[in-house]
């Protein structure tokens, strides 16, 4: 048997803490080895935040990126900052000799990630981004769906992320690259787009800010991908709307030659665990009953559907859920680190999520649709 390989983790905030560490722990073919924690941790519900090495002594901790990146024992490293330190501290690890997992957003900008592409083909270590939202129950649901091929080719694929909270701190200060909802969710909902149907054609966006700022960052945004040759009836719409009020929140709309799909509602395991519930719980990832979606379809697809005869002829019902775990993309991370399988959340993936995010901020302040190309 293998030994672990050894996780070295940049920074120990609130990212670092509950969509990484928990997967990385529960994993026997992962060991966290160090961290580069430079300062104190942030508060805590106003109490002083947690070195790294209290909660974890094992570990050890280096306060510079010197000491961290030298460190021979680290294999992978796991960059956890904020996105305008994410290409630095990538390209440092690569340059290394280190496999690398980078937060999402994967970079600032569409050049930034092209630089890393290409240094990690010199140095052939393992580059992924954490698009963890692939790995939710209700995005699994609907990949599940669209390989039974019950709704046909798709015509039409809505996109939602949405919440009910309002961020009024965000939009007030200039926009720098990196900084936004089409960013900060964005880079989830495009990365659900690009891993379902590919690059687009072209890209149109719109996007709104808060009322009376003069800053260009986003907080509510539309982007919309119209696709070619084959996917030529295809047209995607991605949205977010911060301060939404629906109860609960529409997910997904998707309308095929055959049949449709809508789902409201979010993966649990956000919520879950900040609760403080472990992947290892059995109800973990595991969506209620009350937030399935309903396919309908010209032919049964699912158990669960009735055969309804009127208005036409349709078999209709809700769709159970997937159960969603996140610890599957660390489980994929340690694949192809060995050697054993491709990476799955690819690096040039995410790199035409920012440039679809670029040209979308384009599109919307020039009023222009652009080529993806």
């Amino acid at each position: 048997m293998a030994p672990p390989i050894k996780v070295g983790i940049v920074g120990y905030g609130f990212s670092a803490r509950t969509f990484h560490i928990p997967f990385i722990l529960s994993i026997p073919d992962l060991a966290i080895h160090a961290f580069l924690q430079r300062g104190a941790a942030p508060s805590v519900r106003g109490q002083p935040g947690s070195s790294c090495t209290d909660d974890h002594p094992s570990a050890k901790r280096y306060d510079t990126a010197e000491g961290f990146f030298a460190d021979k024992n680290t294999e992978l490293v796991v960059v956890t900052t904020g996105v305008g330190s994410h290409a630095e501290l990538a390209e440092k690890a690569l340059r290394a000799g280190k496999h690398v997992v980078v937060e999402k957003p994967f970079t600032g900008t569409s050049e930034e990630a092209d630089r890393l592409i290409a240094l990690q083909k010199e140095t052939g270590k393992i580059l992924t981004v954490f698009q963890s939202r692939r790995y939710d129950s209700d995005f699994r649901t609907l990949q599940k769906i669209l390989a039974t091929g019950g709704m046909g080719s798709i015509r039409e694929c809505e996109i939602h992320y949405d919440w009910d909270i309002f961020f009024d701190r965000v939009g007030k200060t200039p926009y720098q690259p990196g900084d936004g909802m089409m960013f900060g969710l964005g880079s989830h909902t495009i990365d659900q787009a690009l891993a379902m149907f590919g690059p687009p054609a072209s890209v149109t966006g719109f996007y709104r800010t808060i009322k009376g700022s003069s800053s260009k960052t986003d907080q509510w945004f539309t982007v919309i991908l119209q696709y070619g040759g084959e996917q030529s009836e295809l047209f995607v719409t991605i949205k977010t709307m911060m301060g939404s009020k629906m109860k609960p929140n529409l997910k997904y709309f998707v309308r095929g030659e055959t049949g449709s799909f809508i789902k409201f509602g979010w993966d649990p395991q956000e919520e879950q665990i900040v609760a403080g519930i472990k992947p290892s719980d059995p109800s973990y990832g595991v969506e209620s009953p009350d937030i399935y979606g309903t396919l309908t379809t010209s032919k049964q697809v699912d158990p669960a559907q009735k055969h309804l005869v009127g208005d036409g002829d349709w078999w209709v019902g809700k769709y159970p859920s997937v159960k969603g775990d996140i610890t599957d993309f660390y489980r994929d991370v340690v694949k192809a680190v060995r050697g054993e399988a491709g990476v799955v959340c690819k690096a040039e993936q995410s790199r035409n999520g920012i440039k679809i995010i670029e040209l979308g901020r384009e599109s919307a302040e020039t009023g222009r649709t652009l080529p993806f190309a």
